[in-house]
């Protein structure tokens, strides 16, 4: 089905409007020029009803990509995460994807545009496992991109902008065309960043590593893995790592909104570990589930329910 072609409604600058009229001037600056802000949002049936997983952090780290790169919101925090749970209401949905996305518009072109008012969309929809179902539970095959991770003198790395994602998706189709699921990248100097739109976790000899936080994008999914592995105690180390490093781990794994926690059996055709999801990834996995279908007890203000559409309003702040 067409993401233009659905019935349901989005939130566009303050108001929403049925979703095949969604639609923006093909002149507008950011599908120009890359230059626009998003998240996204996962939305969980929980045994307490609909609740968005970690809004305030999603949408504290879109005011902050949009604060990097001298965007001036015309919406608060409020604002936004308001946005998200009417948007959700509105379309009844028990479980979705949210996307949030701040952008410039029409009203100029050239790079030196001066005059371009900033526009915000909400939109969500159901959708599933984004490595598949048989990806969550058997894990995935993936090949090491020959495509570098962004230098942080490059872009803004730890802004999440849309035309940063060029580089994912030329990764992403190379690792496709290779018969992979997904690729790794590397960074200016070689060592392991993440994958195409995750951050990637390695288990040897009982020690949960991660690469360190330089070019890679600050993973919400990833901080939610670092709280469960301290809950359990498991020793945490953040490092640089290399691509040979995973080769001979003993499990391997990505996270990210909308990966979640899918294991990686494979990478550049070397078995990682036994060849499958290894026991700390099925802990880790089963723990946030859990914890995302409030089947456990989750931090204060990571689960935000989803009310009707009448309780929640939004307005525009000037």
């Amino acid at each position: 089905m067409s993401m233009a072609d659905r019935d349901g409604v989005i939130w566009y600058d303050g108001q929403f409007v049925p979703w095949r009229e969604a639609n923006t001037h093909v002149l507008t600056h950011s599908l120009h020029y890359g230059l626009a802000v998003f998240e996204g949002i996962r939305a969980y049936d929980t045994v307490n009803g609909t609740a968005l997983f970690r809004l305030a952090d999603h949408i504290k780290r879109l005011r902050g990509s949009a604060h990097i790169l001298g965007m001036k919101l015309p919406y608060s925090a409020l604002d936004l995460e308001g946005a998200c749970r009417e948007t959700v209401g509105r379309n009844a949905l028990k479980s979705a994807y949210v996307r949030p996305l701040c952008f410039y518009g029409s009203e100029g072109m050239g790079l030196r545009a001066d005059n371009l008012k900033v526009h915000a969309i909400v939109a969500a929809w159901e959708w599933a496992a984004y490595l598949g179902a048989d990806g969550i539970e058997r894990g995935i095959r993936v090949k090491t991109s020959s495509y570098s991770r962004h230098h942080v003198n490059v872009t803004m790395c730890k802004a999440k902008v849309t035309g940063a994602y060029l580089n994912s998706m030329l990764a992403l189709h190379e690792a496709r065309a290779a018969g992979c699921d997904e690729a790794l990248l590397l960074d200016t100097e070689g060592y392991v960043a993440e994958g195409s739109g995750e951050n990637v976790f390695i288990v040897r000899d009982g020690i949960l590593y991660t690469p360190e936080l330089t070019s890679a994008l600050e993973g919400i999914t990833r901080d939610t893995i670092l709280s469960l592995a301290s809950e359990l105690g498991v020793v945490v180390r953040e490092k640089r790592l290399t691509r040979d490093e995973i080769y001979i781990a003993d499990e391997a794994f990505f996270t990210g909104t909308a990966a979640e926690v899918t294991p990686i059996r494979e990478l550049d055709g070397r078995v990682i570990g036994d060849g499958e999801r290894g026991p700390l990834t099925a802990r880790l996995q089963t723990l946030y589930f859990d914890l995302v279908h409030a089947r456990k007890a989750a931090p204060a203000g990571w689960l935000t329910p989803v009310t009707s559409a009448a309780a929640t309003r939004t307005k525009r702040h000037g």
